[in-house]
């Protein structure tokens, strides 16, 4: 099975449903409900959907976001090594570093994100959502074969 760490804009895009990536979100999204791949997230992650959702929708909905994240996927770590190595990765966004680095860890399959440039030279599969559910179908239709 598939384990991917989903980018915090693809969890965003669902949660908030920002056209014009929503739909794709969502079809990552009710595939990890569906059991059709291993879901992860950075630990970062819920703290920024959490101060995002926030602001946007309020206290109890953000609450809401953050309890449905965790009832779908599984949180990847970010410990003390985890930080620091994401220091010395040559990619320009810190929080980007830390989920390479959160993923290597887990030894996820991909990354999940509409920003693939951000992650270069990231040493694992960077996919966009539809191209992630392109490799879910074909490995369906493997494992129905």
């Amino acid at each position: 099975m598939i384990r991917a760490l989903l980018d915090t804009n693809v969890v965003l895009d669902y949660l908030l449903a920002r056209a014009p990536f929503a739909y794709p979100a969502e079809q990552v999204w009710s595939a990890a409900k569906n059991g059709e791949f291993e879901p992860f997230v950075s630990a970062i992650t819920p703290i920024n959907i959490y101060y995002i959702a926030r602001k946007l929708k309020g206290s109890a909905d953000a609450r809401r976001a953050v309890q449905g994240l965790r009832a779908v996927c599984q949180i990847a770590t970010a410990d003390r090594v985890a930080l620091l190595d994401a220091l010395i990765l040559p990619l320009k966004d810190y929080e980007d570093a830390v989920q390479v680095v959160s993923a290597q860890a887990m030894s996820l399959d991909a990354i999940v994100t509409r920003n693939t440039g951000d992650y270069a030279n990231a040493g694992l599969a960077i996919l966009t959502p539809e191209q992630f559910l392109e490799q879910l179908a074909a490995s369906s239709e493997q494992a129905d074969s």
